[in-house]
């Protein structure tokens, strides 16, 4: 029986790009621990205080999850205060989600070491390469693969 070759998992695509996700967010969840903010929070977070207040289809999207998983997270973060949402005054079927000033303390508290974090990955990475690595990153997220 003749097996399909596949790449050696040290040069695939999936694996690397999750090997890279872990060298990044393993620092951001320590600084995040003692917060009571997970990393998908801490997403949300961040999109609806550069964004505004935003439609949760929409911030799903904006924060990289599925739409059932937000609902559930914007539960616990509203009974934490971090967000609020209300009825589109348009639109009866929607909710849009708004940072509150707790939210906004909870970015304000981290912005420092958050910085720091990745100010440091960029100096032992290199800011030229950085921003290719972004731009390449940028290109896959908009290549259709459902072919």
């Amino acid at each position: 029986m003749s097996k399909t070759p596949l790449r050696q998992t040290s040069r695939s695509l999936p694996i690397a790009l999750l090997r890279a996700r872990e060298t990044v967010m393993g620092p951001v969840r320590e600084m995040l621990s003692a917060s009571g903010v997970n990393e998908q929070k801490w997403r949300v977070l961040r999109v609806l205080d550069e964004s505004g207040p935003l439609d949760q289809s929409l911030l799903a999207e904006k924060a990289c999850l599925q739409l059932p998983s937000l609902t559930r997270i914007l539960k616990a973060m509203e009974e934490q205060a971090l967000v609020t949402r209300a009825t589109d005054p348009d639109d009866r079927r929607r909710s849009i989600v708004t940072i509150s000033e707790v939210g906004r303390q909870v970015i304000e508290d981290h912005a420092v070491a958050n910085r720091a974090l990745f100010q440091r990955l960029e100096a032992a990475y290199g800011q030229t390469r950085m921003e290719t690595l972004l731009d390449l990153l940028e290109e896959l997220n908009r290549t259709d693969l459902k072919g």
